[in-house]
Parts: C-alpha cells; structure tokens; sequence
C-alpha cells in the first residue's frame, strides 16, 4: 500500500500475491495492490496487459470464464473474496460492475432499474419506485427519462444507455463500482457526461475504472495502477505518477512511447 493511501484512508480492496490464469497463461501476475476506500483508482496499460482481467476478478466475474483460475488472496472488505465460503452473488450485488458497451436489458427503464432490486430483495411497487427515480437521478438520467420510463431502453443513445447501465448497477446499494472501459464506445459529449458522474459519486463509492484515455484517468481519478505485460509496475496518486513516475516503464508508456 502506498504511503497516499495509509495518510488517508483504508483500503477497500486489497490483492496480496494475487495471479489470474487462463489455462496455463498467467495473465494477472503476483499483484500487491490495495485500492482504498470512497475513491477512485485508475488502471492504466496498454492492451492485454492484464488490467481488465484484474477488474473482472475483483467480483469473480472472471468465474464465467472457462478455464480461469487464480492463485494468491484478494481481500473486498477483510474478507478473501475466493475462498469456499463466499457467496458470489452477494459478491457481485456489494460490487456493482459497469463494462465497455452499454447493455441494456430489453425491457421497460424502469424494469431496468428495478431488476436487481427485485432480485435481491422483496419491495412494494412505493419503495421500487423511489429507488428507480433515485438511481436514475445519481446517474443523471431522470429528467430525460421520468416521462417514459415504461418505454424500452433499447431506444435509449449510446450515452443515456450508458448511464443507465451505470443505474442499473446503483440500484442495489453496492459498495463499490467497478467500470471497464465504460466510455470507449461513446462520444465525446456523451463521455464527458459519464466522467461527471464519477467525479459525484467520488466519496459515496469505491470506485475502479479501466481506461485506455491516459488523460480521464487523470481527470477522475485519485490514484492510478499501472499495469503492463500482467505485472503491476506503479501505484501512486495519480498525479504524482502522471508527473513523476518512478518507473521508466511508466514514463515511457504515458509519453506514448509505446501503447
């Protein structure tokens, strides 16, 4: 753990010695990363470098992968989130995952929203209507939607589809959010939309983004991991790391020297 994150705050999500395997391939290697608590950490590195392979594996969504298997610890709270008796559904209800390309259900918005929810728990129609408007509201979506939301979201744009992915997966009340790549199919006002949102809902969430844009990560995030062929090379905060990596390896990859 870096110093940053002792001076202030615990870690949230913590690796130790932790590998990811396809097969044979070891594809995430012997990773000490701790990522703390209420911000938002970057991950950086250039194409198959192990990044999104190592946001999948912190709420086991790697598990729908055949062949995938891991070794060392990975700590969500205390608690090692592989071992035998860990309940991954609640794993992934307390993290909630936002990916690359908006993937809305085709279903009413509302019904969208509501799907986790109805899932986990058993709400009257009042309490499921306060937390659709309430997420939709925390993904900036409400205004545009509150007079159609029985209509599909499959007629959503790219960008109000995104954001109500990003609803979606509030609509629980998870702990953290986990987004990959989540504005590489948007444009740029669309994307703009999506990093405000992270910037508000810094402080509410643990957030961990995987992006390929070297300048959002330094825009909406607190630290930053850099990753490149499976191996974490640097942590720090992100401004620091982007202004004076330690790492030639960093410094060359954010110079675009290579990528």
């Amino acid at each position: 753990m870096t110093d940053t994150v002792k001076q202030n705050v615990e870690a949230h999500v913590e690796a130790r010695g932790f590998s990811v395997y396809y097969g044979s391939q070891e594809a995430v290697k012997k990773v000490d990363l701790a990522i703390p608590s209420c911000q938002v950490t970057a991950i950086i590195g250039p194409s198959g470098c192990g990044k999104s392979t190592f946001l999948r594996a912190i709420n086991r969504m790697n598990d729908l992968i055949t062949g995938c298997h891991t070794q060392g610890e990975l700590f969500f709270d205390g608690q090692n989130v592989y071992s035998g008796d860990v309940d991954t559904a609640v794993v992934r209800r307390r993290i909630g995952m936002v990916f690359q390309k908006p993937n809305p259900f085709p279903k009413s918005i509302y019904d969208n929203v509501a799907y986790g929810p109805r899932l986990h728990g058993s709400y009257s129609r009042r309490q499921l209507d306060a937390i659709v408007e309430e997420s939709l509201v925390d993904a900036a979506l409400w205004d545009e939607v509150k007079d159609r939301l029985e209509k599909n979201a499959l007629g959503l744009s790219g960008g109000q589809a995104q954001r109500l992915c990003l609803a979606r997966a509030l609509a629980v009340k998870p702990e953290m959010l986990l987004m990959d790549e989540p504005t590489s199919a948007l444009d740029p006002k669309a994307t703009a939309r999506i990093e405000e949102l992270i910037v508000q809902l810094r402080g509410r969430y643990t957030i961990a983004i995987v992006t390929h844009n070297m300048q959002q990560a330094a825009r909406v995030s607190d630290m930053t991991a850099f990753f490149y062929e499976g191996n974490l090379v640097e942590f720090d905060a992100t401004k620091d790391l982007f202004t004076r990596p330690r790492e030639k390896r960093t410094e060359d990859y954010i110079t675009g020297r290579f990528g």
